[in-house]
């Protein structure tokens, strides 16, 4: 869920993806990992999806990954966000299937493509709430 504020939307944690949000707002980028098989679980989930695991800790990764999948936004869908801007499927570099879904921020929409080498920054959007989004890796 999210909340709208100065027309940009804030998300709103519950329970499971409270601690993602508040590592975010440390300019950390924290992901739920099963104690049993090792499965980094995204989104944020109680249980394991891999094992049924109730036992998931929260653990830094690298924030590395490369764009999986993305789409141009040209209509104003969603408040707050001025088109054109892109929203790519992410793809992490501790797990071959490991997906976040964010905007593509510091280069040109032009430039945003598949196989695109990216890497975590963070957007304070209040003193309160930080969002993860990616930019191309610096190399």
């Amino acid at each position: 869920m999210s909340a709208t504020v100065d027309k940009r939307p804030i998300p709103l944690p519950d329970p499971d993806t409270a601690p993602y949000w508040a590592a975010a707002r440390k300019h950390e980028f924290k992901l739920p990992r099963c104690r049993l098989c090792s499965r980094y679980v995204f989104p944020p989930k109680p249980i394991c999806p891999a094992c049924g695991e109730a036992s998931l800790e929260w653990q830094e990764v690298s924030g590395r990954g490369t764009v999986f999948a993305f789409t141009i936004m040209r209509d104003n869908f969603m408040g707050g966000f001025e088109p054109p801007y892109s929203v790519a499927e992410v793809e992490l570099e501790e797990q071959p299937g490991l997906f976040v879904v964010a905007n593509i921020v510091g280069c040109e929409i032009s430039a945003v493509r598949n196989g695109m080498p990216v890497e975590v920054t963070f957007e304070d959007r209040s003193e309160s709430v930080t969002v993860p989004q990616f930019r191309p890796r610096k190399t």
